[in-house]
C-alpha cells in the first residue's frame, strides 16, 4: 500500500510538473503535499526522493524540496542525447516496422492533432512528448522508452523555462512527416526528420533567460 501510494505522489506531481502547472524553482512544502494527497511526511518523502533521482526536483539541506531549474548548458545537453538516442531509434524503426506499428503511430499524430485543436493544453503536451516514447515502445524496447520518458520530463521542464511560444503545430506537422518516411521504409529520410525536428524543438528555446509563469497548484510555499 505505501508503495502504490508513494507512486501515486510521484504521478501526480511529475504530470504537474510536465503539464507546467509547477514553475522550475518552485518550493514544494512536505506538509502542504501530505495534507493534499491525504497521507504521511514520511510517504510524502519517499516520493520527493524518487523524484530527485527522477532529476525532477532538488531537495536542498535545511531548505526543502524545489521543483529543478535546468540550466542553459543543461537543456543544451540533454537535448543533445535525446537526438542521438532517436536518431538509432528511428533507423531501428524504419527497418522493421509493420503496418500495425505505423497504424499506431499514425492514430498517435491524430490524437495529437485533435488536443491541439481542441486548445487541451495538458493533452497536447502529454501526447507530443508521448510520440517519442511510443516509437520505442513499438519496438519492444522498455528501457529505452523508460530513459526517453525520463529525458522527456526533463524537457518539459526545460520548456517551460526558456520556449517563448508554442509550437505545439509545429511539432505535430513534424511528426507525420516521420511517420510518413517509417511507412515508406525510407530509415534515411526519417532519421534526417528526427534530426531537424529535434534542431527545431532546440532552435524555437530563447535559452537566454527564463519565461515566467503562473504557479496554479495548492500544495506550494515560500
Amino acid at each position: 500500500m505505501e508503495v502504490s501510494t508513494t507512486q501515486h505522489i510521484v504521478q501526480a506531481l511529475t504530470k504537474s510538473i510536465v503539464e507546467h502547472r509547477l514553475a522550475p524553482g518552485v518550493k514544494l512544502v512536505e506538509q502542504k503535499l501530505a495534507d493534499h494527497f491525504g497521507v504521511s511526511r514520511t510517504l510524502v518523502r519517499q516520493a520527493l526522493f524518487q523524484l530527485e533521482s527522477q532529476r525532477l526536483i532538488v531537495l536542498e539541506p535545511a531548505r526543502g524540496a524545489f521543483v529543478a531549474s535546468p540550466s542553459i548548458e543543461e537543456a543544451a545537453q540533454v537535448f543533445e542525447v535525446r537526438r542521438m538516442l532517436e536518431a538509432q531509434m528511428t533507423r531501428h524503426f524504419a527497418e522493421q516496422a509493420t503496418p500495425e506499428q505505423i497504424q499506431a503511430l499514425r492514430e498517435h499524430v491524430a490524437q495529437e492533432r485533435l488536443a491541439i485543436a481542441s486548445g487541451d493544453a495538458p493533452g497536447r503536451i502529454e501526447l507530443l512528448g508521448d510520440f517519442h516514447v511510443r516509437m520505442a515502445e513499438l519496438l519492444g524496447n522498455q528501457v529505452l522508452a523508460e530513459l526517453l520518458s525520463d529525458l522527456i520530463s526533463r524537457c518539459a521542464l526545460i520548456t517551460l523555462m526558456y520556449q517563448s511560444a508554442d509550437a505545439a503545430q509545429e511539432s505535430n506537422d513534424d511528426h507525420l512527416r516521420i511517420v510518413e518516411a517509417l511507412a515508406q521504409g525510407d530509415a534515411k529520410v526519417a532519421v534526417e526528420l528526427m534530426d531537424q525536428h529535434l534542431r527545431q524543438v532546440i532552435h524555437n528555446l530563447h535559452l537566454t533567460k527564463p519565461v515566467d509563469k503562473i504557479v496554479a497548484d495548492s500544495f506550494t510555499g515560500n
